[in-house]
């Protein structure tokens, strides 16, 4: 954990924004305005590129993917020029838990992928990076992507040690718990056999 240097205050204002900007369901937003449907009644239900893309159609799972990673990435950097380190955590954890129960939509979410990935290439871009490596070499092996968030979130604590970014692994351990368990029905279908792979309908 870095240094907590901000008032209870300001680390509750940044809580608040962070979950906030968090929230924004850009996956239904995108699927209204283009015209593609209710994205609960379509694959998987959820608001995350992935199912964004069972629409067919490429651009909104790519945007849908560009705006929930973004806004990981606004959270941290808006809270760390204003306020601090500390705050910067404090605001991409609570984007990343608005991601996945927003207020809007009765606390049910995304899994969280894409905000994860955004909020930790802002927080230490080097881990970041390999996040985003790790989760396609998963994805590339497995032809799953739900694999691919799961190696990534899982070696994300590591690569935060092995690149120097330890102040961050606290942080990196509640995520990638929330990570796993917003994913365990994914799990139980791996394990089963079922999961549906890249490129198949849901």
């Amino acid at each position: 954990m870095p240094l907590i240097d901000s008032t209870p205050t300001v680390l509750m204002l940044w809580a608040v924004l962070g979950y906030l900007l968090g929230s924004v369901p850009f996956g239904m937003v995108l699927a209204k305005v283009m015209g593609l449907g209710n994205l609960r009644d379509i694959g998987s239900g959820n608001i995350g590129a992935t199912n964004v893309l069972r629409t067919g159609s490429k651009k909104a799972a790519a945007l849908t993917l560009v705006l929930d990673g973004g806004k990981g990435a606004a959270a941290v950097l808006l809270a760390r020029g204003l306020a601090g380190e500390d705050a910067a955590q404090i605001a991409g954890l609570m984007a990343f838990i608005g991601h996945c129960y927003p207020v809007w939509l009765k606390f049910r979410g995304g899994k969280g992928v894409a905000t994860f990935l955004g909020l930790i290439l802002a927080l230490a871009w080097p881990v970041g990076i390999a996040c985003c490596l790790t989760w396609l070499v998963g994805a590339a092996v497995s032809r799953i992507s739900s694999f691919g968030a799961l190696f990534s979130a899982g070696m994300s604590t590591v690569w935060m040690v092995i690149l120097g970014q330890s102040e961050a692994f606290l942080l990196g351990v509640v995520l990638t718990i929330i990570v796993f368990w917003r994913h365990r029905e994914n799990i139980k279908r791996m394990r089963a056999g079922t999961e549906p792979r890249i490129g198949q309908k849901s």
